[in-house]
């Protein structure tokens, strides 16, 4: 995502739609819902810890 803000431009006359300083907000927000994922994937899992195995 940090490489697609930095590659779009606004060449050939064309507005820049999708900015660096916009690109933050939405990797945090993808970082944030990953790490909620993970964490509700890992709170329903029914196999017990056990390292006696």
């Amino acid at each position: 995502m940090l490489i697609a803000s930095m590659v779009v431009g606004d060449d050939d006359g064309h507005a820049d739609y999708f900015r660096a300083d916009q690109a933050w907000p939405h990797i945090v927000i993808l970082t944030v819902g990953y790490m909620i994922s993970r964490g509700l994937a890992k709170s329903s899992s029914r196999d017990p810890y056990d390292d006696n195995r």
